[in-house]
């Protein structure tokens, strides 16, 4: 079992993959048939296949694809906010804070051995090409109420009460989070498929242009 185990919504899942060998072999293939099919084209059929199992012992973790993938998702944004305190829990300065978080962000993800059962990087392209599908639903309301999108809300909370701790008279601190958070990902899929909206390019240092980008918006619009 992992040393460390995130506390997602226990409506995203029916039984928590993180506490069994099969849950995590779940996740791991997961992972890697979402990264190379796409979501569309991903089943829970072939993940049987992949996993050398059956569909029924599937259906024992997660009710259907769509919260397989909300739970994935969920995972990536309380993994990410576990990164951001690392790298923040010695800052006093709220500024100093924002901009290691915006760091954290912005960089290439990498495997994060702490967790041997998801491929960070993997899963973090999955966030990019698919995350508009967790929520552009018609459920999206009873999946709110539900509370599945907690970790995204969670990391824009964290990050907003920042924002105001530097400019407590800035209105909207939430609103910015939650676009600068979605930026970054978009930024980086129109890199890849639609490079003319964006000015990051393709090289290796586009993630420090991202990063650029993102203190620039950050502090230029919380500036007093």
């Amino acid at each position: 079992m992992p040393t460390l185990i995130f506390k997602l919504n226990s409506h995203l899942y029916l039984r928590d993959p993180q506490n069994t060998l099969l849950g995590q072999k779940i996740i791991e293939a997961s992972v890697d048939l979402i990264d190379r099919l796409g979501f569309e084209q991903f089943n829970f059929k072939k993940l049987a296949e992949e996993i050398d199992s059956t569909e029924a012992s599937i259906y024992r973790y997660f009710e259907n694809k769509h919260r397989l993938l909300l739970y994935l998702i969920g995972w990536y944004w309380s993994w990410l906010e576990y990164r951001i305190d690392l790298f923040t829990s010695s800052l006093t300065d709220p500024k100093e804070k924002l901009k290691a978080c915006l760091r954290v962000i912005a960089e290439k993800k990498s495997y994060d051995s702490t967790f041997e059962f998801i491929d960070e990087e993997a899963l973090h392209r999955i966030v990019v090409a698919e995350l508009d599908k967790a929520y552009l639903t018609k459920q999206v309301d009873s999946d709110n109420k539900e509370g599945l999108f907690g970790g995204f809300k969670s990391l824009c909370k964290k990050i907003a009460e920042w924002v105001a701790q530097v400019n407590p008279n800035y209105p909207s601190p939430h609103a910015l989070v939650s676009t600068l958070l979605l930026a970054a990902k978009q930024q980086i899929f129109f890199a890849d498929h639609l490079p003319t909206l964006t000015n990051i390019g393709k090289g290796e240092n586009r993630y420090l242009k991202l990063e650029i980008f993102l203190n620039t918006v950050l502090f230029n619009s919380i500036q007093e």
